[in-house]
């Protein structure tokens, strides 16, 4: 193994004792290993921001300390979850937390995301307008034979029952304006995290991805 299999393999390991071990005091007894497992993790970060950065010219430079997300979980809202979360995620590519490029390893596999999930009322109505406007472009991204085979359509969400304000019934693309959510995600298995061409599917991912999300991205910010 090389030192990326054998510092995603202390990481799989790390996290897969946190989740039998879901305590501040085991956290505590084990917080050397922790620093050290993410530390590796915000290393790798650092390395595919570099490598993104070259394929795409709108790229919005997010360093890895910038990009992970917290490990513990937000016990104010939802005091019956585990203290820590069982997976490391960030979001690359972040001008802000929704929009992102998501990647996350947990105990499982690799979960790769991107799009905005239950956006905020101002961003959901610019992203209907933008589908009212040419929403046959954003139709054309999720038709796409490679895109579907890579992240089957857009990730199953709860939708309006009828056609939000301001839009017609029989709009051609009401389907996507009922929409809460637009996100797609796909999962890789921890044989491809540890073997010799992740860091290359990443970034196919990334491509693959990228018009979707520059479509939402544009869409919120106009």
């Amino acid at each position: 193994m090389n030192n990326q299999e054998l510092g995603f393999e202390s990481l799989i390991e790390f996290l897969q004792k946190l989740q039998a071990n879901n305590s501040k005091a085991w956290m505590d007894q084990n917080r050397k290993e922790y620093q050290s497992v993410r530390d590796f993790y915000v290393g790798w970060l650092d390395m595919m921001n570099i490598e993104l950065a070259k394929i795409d010219p709108d790229y919005y430079d997010t360093p890895g300390k910038k990009a992970i997300n917290r490990i513990n979980n937000n016990l104010m809202f939802h005091p019956n979850r585990p203290v820590y979360k069982d997976h490391f995620g960030a979001g690359l590519d972040q001008l802000s937390k929704q929009g992102d490029f998501y990647v996350e390893v947990n105990t499982e596999d690799v979960f790769i995301g991107g799009g905005y999930w239950h956006p905020d009322p101002k961003s959901l109505r610019s992203i209907r307008q933008a589908i009212d406007y040419d929403g046959e472009r954003l139709k054309v991204i999720l038709d796409k034979p490679s895109f579907k085979k890579q992240f089957g359509g857009l990730i199953e969400a709860d939708s309006l029952r009828r056609a939000p304000k301001g839009f017609a019934e029989d709009h051609p693309h009401i389907d996507l304006l009922k929409r809460k959510a637009f996100a797609v995600s796909c999962r890789l298995p921890h044989e491809l995290l540890l073997g010799d061409n992740f860091n290359k599917e990443v970034i196919r991912i990334y491509k693959e991805m990228l018009p979707f999300r520059r479509y939402l991205n544009q869409a919120v910010t106009v």
